[in-house]
């Protein structure tokens, strides 16, 4: 039905109205987030103005302020949430001050030995013509090797002219043709010029890197310039390894070797050495012992090393993994029993299967007590935060269900022999200490859990009780004191928690 002509122009108002304030509220709404997001773009990339001073150095390279960041922002302090133990609130005062000194100048030189330039934060800039690696460029050091992948694609123009520029070597290339020039080659910054691209392009890639310093592992910066566009690209400066193999043979005994650390516990190390003859007749085993008054352990394929007495859990471990010839070896405790469920070709398998592992803890009991470690940097002054939670684990070994990522692992673990004796088993924890071995070894080694490889414990009876392992198995206060001085001062941490 048509509507009369005074109600057409009205609803024709209405509906131009309200179309109206909807274009205004629209407007509106993305002002509001086009400001919000200003501000959060501001916060994240301070100083984020284009660059408006360029100047040119005597050699016509252009220099100018980047609006980017040219490094990964400094960690500041972390926090110490209730439950944190102070590790600062362990140290005598008298003995603050200068511990902190030293601390502070072991600190640096770690920093030294670790940091590298190539951890410098690098961008590219949009729309480039420039060419160039941005990763995989090895060099070894003091061998002049080539820079593969250089190449200006420019505009049509008269001339072109680029700048390459190094701060821990030289810079070379051919010598140029009557159409090119070239400055600076044998030294830090080279400059070709030329009026064809095409022999510009064919300089470039006959461009090689020498290092001029001596250095087993570290890096240099590229910096490739032309006209208004500048890029920097890393160089891996690396002397080569010499690879070093183990022959894993036919067997398991010629994998892995078991072995354990015994202290006033003969008869349960003797059960435990039964049960291993019952499933691995041949396999061999290293036992470390710091008992008191050490009793003969013998028998075919086994080692037994008697240290000084009562030196501790940690300087047993490192005595028998430093006699391991073996790729893996497994480590038990001395009161363990293995049955028809310790198989350790299983936990053989998911090493050689992921060769990135370094360590794969299985089940005692069913119990595989797994641990996740979480770890803040913090700063340089009061040092990190660390957190210990038990049961934590991150996700599943991809192609092993029963298999989880993780920090660290029970007592009964497989493991990388190279990779062990490089964390080592730091010998100042003689009673408290498992977690902490997996603390120094945090980014270092790669750990998995896998639960369905299981060892026995053997039952606690009056007749295996020993009044002097037991005064000796728990630790006086005086010694978890002294574990967390440890940690304040060698892991440079802040604050500790066991959860």
């Amino acid at each position: 039905m048509e509507l009369p002509a005074r109600e057409q122009q009205m609803y024709i108002y209405t509906n131009a109205k309200l179309f109206a304030f909807a274009v205004v509220g629209v407007l509106f709404i993305m002002f509001a987030f086009y400001m919000g997001n200003s501000c959060k773009w501001a916060n994240e990339l301070p100083n984020n103005n284009l660059p408006t001073s360029k100047q040119r150095d005597p050699s016509g390279s252009l220099n100018y302020k980047s609006s980017l960041p040219t490094q990964h922002r400094l960690p500041g302090p972390c926090t110490c949430p209730d439950g944190f133990t102070v590790l600062k609130d362990q140290i005598p005062k008298d003995q603050y001050e200068e511990l902190m000194q030293r601390r502070a100048k072991e600190f640096q030189q770690y920093k030294a030995r670790t940091n590298s330039i190539l951890s410098k934060l690098l961008f590219a800039l949009p729309n480039s013509p420039l060419q160039y690696p941005i990763q995989g460029v090895i060099v070894r050091p003091l061998t002049a090797t080539a820079i593969p992948g250089l190449a200006l694609h420019a505009e049509e123009g008269t001339s072109y002219k680029v700048f390459l520029t190094v701060s821990n070597g030289v810079l070379t290339t051919e010598t140029p043709t009557a159409e090119a020039t070239v400055q600076g080659s044998g030294e830090t910054k080279l400059i070709i010029e030329s009026s064809s691209l095409l022999v510009l392009n064919d300089l470039l890639a006959k461009v090689s890197y020498t290092s001029t310093i001596y250095h087993i592992n570290t890096g240099d910066l590229v910096t490739f310039q032309f006209e208004n566009y500048e890029a920097v690209f890393p160089i891996t400066i690396q002397q080569p390894h010499v690879p070093v193999l183990y022959d894993m043979g036919t067997d398991i005994s010629s994998q892995v070797t078991i072995i354990t650390k015994t202290f006033l516990r003969y008869k349960q190390l003797r059960v435990l050495l039964d049960s291993i003859r019952k499933f691995y007749s041949d396999i061999k085993v290293i036992i470390a012992d710091d008992s008191l008054q050490p009793e003969s352990v013998t028998g075919e394929n086994i080692q037994h090393y008697i240290m000084p007495p009562a030196q501790g859990w940690f300087a047993g471990r490192n005595l028998a993994v430093s006699q391991v010839t073996t790729k893996y070896f497994l480590w038990v405790d001395d009161d363990f029993l293995f049955s028809e469920k310790t198989k350790i070709e299983k936990l053989v398998e998911v090493m050689e299967a992921v060769p990135e592992l370094d360590v794969v803890g299985g089940s005692v009991q069913g119990n595989r007590f797994y641990f996740s470690i979480l770890y803040e940097e913090g700063d340089e002054n009061e040092g990190g935060c660390l957190y210990r939670k038990s049961g934590g684990k991150f996700h599943r070994l991809p192609g092993y269900p029963q298999c989880h990522l993780a920090s660290g692992v029970v007592n009964f673990f497989l493991a990388r022999t190279d990779a062990m004796q490089r964390v080592r088993f730091d010998p100042k924890l003689q009673r408290v200490a498992h977690s902490e071995f997996f603390m120094d070894g945090l980014g270092s080694l790669m750990v998995a859990s896998c639960g369905d490889v299981i060892i026995d414990h053997q039952p606690k009876t009056q007749e295996n009780r020993n009044p002097t392992y037991n005064k000796f198995r728990h630790p006086e206060r005086s010694e978890g004191k002294f574990k967390l001085q440890l940690h304040f001062f060698k892991n440079h941490l802040k604050c500790i928690r066991y959860g």
